[in-house]
Protein backbone atom coordinates (compact mmCIF):
# COMPACT_ATOMS: atom_id res chain seq x y z
CA UNK A 1 0.00 0.00 0.00
CA UNK A 2 2.74 2.42 1.02
CA UNK A 3 5.10 1.37 -1.72
CA UNK A 4 7.00 4.65 -1.57
CA UNK A 5 7.44 4.44 2.20
CA UNK A 6 9.38 1.83 4.16
CA UNK A 7 9.47 2.37 7.94
CA UNK A 8 12.63 1.59 9.89
CA UNK A 9 12.51 -1.43 12.19
CA UNK A 10 13.69 0.43 15.30
CA UNK A 11 12.32 3.32 17.34
CA UNK A 12 14.03 5.42 19.99
CA UNK A 13 11.40 6.11 22.62
CA UNK A 14 13.40 6.21 25.82
CA UNK A 15 16.17 3.61 25.85
CA UNK A 16 14.16 0.46 25.10
CA UNK A 17 14.09 -1.55 21.90
CA UNK A 18 11.01 -3.48 20.75
CA UNK A 19 10.97 -7.23 21.52
CA UNK A 20 8.80 -9.88 19.88
CA UNK A 21 5.62 -8.29 21.22
CA UNK A 22 6.81 -4.87 20.08
CA UNK A 23 7.45 -6.18 16.58
CA UNK A 24 3.97 -7.71 16.49
CA UNK A 25 2.46 -4.42 17.63
CA UNK A 26 4.45 -2.57 14.97
CA UNK A 27 3.17 -4.92 12.28
CA UNK A 28 -0.39 -4.43 13.52
CA UNK A 29 0.12 -0.66 13.42
CA UNK A 30 1.37 -0.84 9.84
CA UNK A 31 -1.63 -2.94 8.86
CA UNK A 32 -4.04 -0.58 10.62
CA UNK A 33 -2.53 2.44 8.88
CA UNK A 34 -2.74 0.71 5.52
CA UNK A 35 -6.40 -0.15 6.09
CA UNK A 36 -7.11 3.39 7.24
CA UNK A 37 -5.58 4.81 4.08
CA UNK A 38 -7.83 2.56 2.00
CA UNK A 39 -10.88 3.72 3.97
CA UNK A 40 -9.81 7.30 3.39
CA UNK A 41 -9.83 6.61 -0.31
CA UNK A 42 -6.17 7.57 -0.73
CA UNK A 43 -4.04 6.27 -3.54
CA UNK A 44 -1.04 7.70 -5.38
CA UNK A 45 -1.96 9.66 -8.47
CA UNK A 46 -0.44 8.54 -11.77
CA UNK A 47 2.33 10.83 -12.97
CA UNK A 48 1.08 13.47 -15.37
CA UNK A 49 3.11 15.10 -18.10
CA UNK A 50 3.76 18.02 -15.77
CA UNK A 51 4.91 15.86 -12.86
CA UNK A 52 6.96 13.38 -14.89
CA UNK A 53 10.07 15.50 -14.34
CA UNK A 54 9.65 15.40 -10.53
CA UNK A 55 12.09 13.04 -8.86
CA UNK A 56 10.85 9.86 -7.11
CA UNK A 57 12.01 11.39 -3.82
CA UNK A 58 9.71 14.39 -4.15
CA UNK A 59 6.79 12.31 -5.43
CA UNK A 60 7.18 10.12 -2.33
CA UNK A 61 7.22 13.15 -0.04
CA UNK A 62 4.19 14.67 -1.77
CA UNK A 63 2.22 11.43 -1.44
CA UNK A 64 3.02 11.13 2.26
CA UNK A 65 2.42 14.81 3.03
CA UNK A 66 -1.00 14.47 1.43
CA UNK A 67 -1.83 11.47 3.62
CA UNK A 68 -0.39 11.65 7.13
CA UNK A 69 -2.28 14.77 8.35
CA UNK A 70 -5.34 12.53 8.69
CA UNK A 71 -3.51 10.83 11.58
CA UNK A 72 -2.87 14.08 13.46
CA UNK A 73 -5.42 16.10 15.44
CA UNK A 74 -5.38 19.90 15.29
CA UNK A 75 -7.06 22.05 17.96
CA UNK A 76 -10.48 23.39 17.03
CA UNK A 77 -9.29 26.97 17.06
CA UNK A 78 -6.81 26.15 14.29
CA UNK A 79 -9.70 26.65 11.85
CA UNK A 80 -11.46 30.00 11.69
CA UNK A 81 -14.70 28.56 10.26
CA UNK A 82 -16.32 25.16 9.81
CA UNK A 83 -15.77 25.48 6.05
CA UNK A 84 -12.16 26.65 6.32
CA UNK A 85 -9.69 24.81 4.11
CA UNK A 86 -6.80 22.69 5.37
CA UNK A 87 -3.70 24.64 4.37
CA UNK A 88 -0.37 23.04 3.49
CA UNK A 89 2.35 25.62 2.96
CA UNK A 90 5.64 25.23 1.15
CA UNK A 91 8.68 27.40 1.77
CA UNK A 92 11.56 26.97 -0.64
CA UNK A 93 11.67 24.31 -3.35
CA UNK A 94 8.93 25.07 -5.91
CA UNK A 95 9.15 21.68 -7.62
CA UNK A 96 7.97 19.96 -4.47
CA UNK A 97 5.01 22.31 -4.15
CA UNK A 98 3.89 21.57 -7.69
CA UNK A 99 3.98 17.83 -7.04
CA UNK A 100 2.09 18.29 -3.77
CA UNK A 101 -0.61 20.40 -5.41
CA UNK A 102 -1.20 17.68 -7.99
CA UNK A 103 -1.32 14.96 -5.33
CA UNK A 104 -3.84 16.76 -3.10
CA UNK A 105 -6.16 17.82 -5.89
CA UNK A 106 -9.79 16.84 -5.08
CA UNK A 107 -8.79 15.25 -1.76
CA UNK A 108 -10.08 15.98 1.75
CA UNK A 109 -8.24 16.10 5.07
CA UNK A 110 -10.35 16.00 8.22
CA UNK A 111 -13.30 16.59 5.92
CA UNK A 112 -11.78 19.80 4.58
CA UNK A 113 -10.58 20.73 1.12
CA UNK A 114 -6.80 20.90 0.91
CA UNK A 115 -5.14 24.09 -0.26
CA UNK A 116 -1.43 24.26 -1.12
CA UNK A 117 0.26 27.63 -0.81
CA UNK A 118 3.74 28.83 -1.72
CA UNK A 119 4.64 31.25 1.05
CA UNK A 120 6.85 34.23 0.27
CA UNK A 121 5.86 36.42 3.23
CA UNK A 122 6.72 35.11 6.70
CA UNK A 123 3.66 36.88 8.12
CA UNK A 124 1.49 34.30 6.34
CA UNK A 125 3.08 31.31 8.08
CA UNK A 126 0.69 31.28 11.03
CA UNK A 127 -2.23 30.64 8.66
CA UNK A 128 -0.76 27.24 7.71
CA UNK A 129 -1.68 23.88 9.26
CA UNK A 130 1.31 22.08 7.78
CA UNK A 131 4.49 23.94 6.89
CA UNK A 132 6.98 22.10 4.69
CA UNK A 133 10.41 23.74 4.83
CA UNK A 134 12.74 22.84 1.97
CA UNK A 135 16.39 22.06 2.64
CA UNK A 136 17.14 25.21 0.63
CA UNK A 137 15.94 27.22 3.65
CA UNK A 138 18.40 25.70 6.13
CA UNK A 139 19.84 29.06 7.15
CA UNK A 140 16.34 30.35 8.00
CA UNK A 141 15.12 27.49 10.24
CA UNK A 142 15.39 29.48 13.47
CA UNK A 143 13.59 32.51 12.05
CA UNK A 144 10.77 30.51 10.45
CA UNK A 145 10.15 28.44 13.58
CA UNK A 146 10.13 31.56 15.73
CA UNK A 147 7.43 33.16 13.59
CA UNK A 148 5.02 30.24 14.18
CA UNK A 149 5.90 29.61 17.82
CA UNK A 150 2.75 28.70 19.77
CA UNK A 151 0.60 28.34 16.64
CA UNK A 152 -1.03 25.05 15.62
CA UNK A 153 1.36 24.48 12.72
CA UNK A 154 3.00 21.13 12.02
CA UNK A 155 6.52 21.79 10.76
CA UNK A 156 8.06 19.29 8.35
CA UNK A 157 11.61 19.43 7.01
CA UNK A 158 13.95 17.31 4.96
CA UNK A 159 17.36 17.87 6.52
CA UNK A 160 19.05 16.05 9.44
CA UNK A 161 19.30 19.22 11.55
CA UNK A 162 15.64 20.23 11.22
CA UNK A 163 14.52 18.44 14.40
CA UNK A 164 17.45 19.89 16.33
CA UNK A 165 16.33 23.36 15.24
CA UNK A 166 12.88 22.68 16.74
CA UNK A 167 10.94 21.19 13.83
CA UNK A 168 8.32 18.51 14.50
CA UNK A 169 8.97 16.06 11.66
CA UNK A 170 11.81 15.41 9.25
CA UNK A 171 11.94 13.27 6.11
CA UNK A 172 14.90 11.26 4.88
CA UNK A 173 15.16 9.41 1.59
CA UNK A 174 17.57 6.49 1.48
CA UNK A 175 17.82 3.47 -0.81
CA UNK A 176 14.70 4.61 -2.69
CA UNK A 177 12.58 4.58 0.46
CA UNK A 178 11.04 7.42 2.45
CA UNK A 179 11.45 7.49 6.23
CA UNK A 180 10.63 10.09 8.83
CA UNK A 181 11.57 11.11 12.35
CA UNK A 182 9.39 12.90 14.90
CA UNK A 183 10.12 15.44 17.62
CA UNK A 184 7.16 14.87 19.95
CA UNK A 185 7.96 17.88 22.13
CA UNK A 186 7.76 20.19 19.11
CA UNK A 187 4.41 18.68 18.11
CA UNK A 188 3.09 19.09 21.67
CA UNK A 189 4.25 22.71 21.76
CA UNK A 190 2.18 23.26 18.60
CA UNK A 191 -0.89 21.77 20.38
CA UNK A 192 -0.96 18.79 18.00
CA UNK A 193 -1.73 15.17 18.86
CA UNK A 194 -0.22 12.42 16.71
CA UNK A 195 -1.81 9.01 16.31
CA UNK A 196 0.11 6.09 17.80
CA UNK A 197 -0.31 4.37 14.43
CA UNK A 198 1.67 7.15 12.77
CA UNK A 199 4.34 7.15 15.48
CA UNK A 200 4.76 3.39 15.11
CA UNK A 201 5.91 3.95 11.54
CA UNK A 202 8.53 6.55 12.45
CA UNK A 203 12.21 5.70 12.13
CA UNK A 204 12.86 7.57 15.36
CA UNK A 205 10.67 9.35 17.91
CA UNK A 206 12.26 11.94 20.15
CA UNK A 207 10.46 12.80 23.37
CA UNK A 208 12.56 15.91 23.93
CA UNK A 209 14.26 18.38 21.58
CA UNK A 210 17.82 17.43 20.68
CA UNK A 211 20.44 19.54 22.38
CA UNK A 212 22.48 21.73 20.11
CA UNK A 213 26.05 20.61 19.65
CA UNK A 214 28.74 22.86 21.00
Amino acid sequence: MLGVFQPHQEQEMGNGKPGAKGRRDLQLARTALGVALVLLGWQPRPASAQSSAVTPEYRSKANFLATFPSFIDWPEDAFAKSESTFVICVVGDFQFGTSLAETTRSTLTHGRRVEVRWVHNDAELRTCHVLFVSRSEGKRYAKLLQVIQGAGVLTVGEAPDFLKAGGAMSFSYQNESLQFEVNLQAATNAHLRMSSKLLALARRVLNKPEAAKG
